[in-house]
């Protein structure tokens, strides 16, 4: 998979999983660095539950990403409101 290709994946992945979690999408740089992070965990998380993780451009891999996404997103979530205290 081309960088351009991870780019766009990682952007929709962020994307999504701002507005799934937080209910507002998040700057795009934040969007792009979660998505491409969130397919990276995702990843991860689907192997060690003996699912092929990150494809290729198709709608499995950003479901992949999306989740993996999500996760970041809640861990960091998790993070920032305990600092806020």
């Amino acid at each position: 998979m081309s960088i351009l290709a991870w780019i766009v994946l990682g952007l929709v992945a962020g994307f999504i999983a701002s507005k799934l979690v937080s209910r507002t999408g998040g700057s795009l740089l934040v969007d792009l660095v979660l998505g491409i992070v969130g397919a990276l965990v995702g990843g991860f998380v689907f192997n060690q539950f003996g699912a092929s993780g990150v494809s290729g451009f198709n709608l499995y891999s950003l479901l992949v990403a999306t989740v993996g996404a999500v996760v970041v997103l809640a861990i960091y979530h998790l993070l920032a409101g305990r600092r806020a205290l």
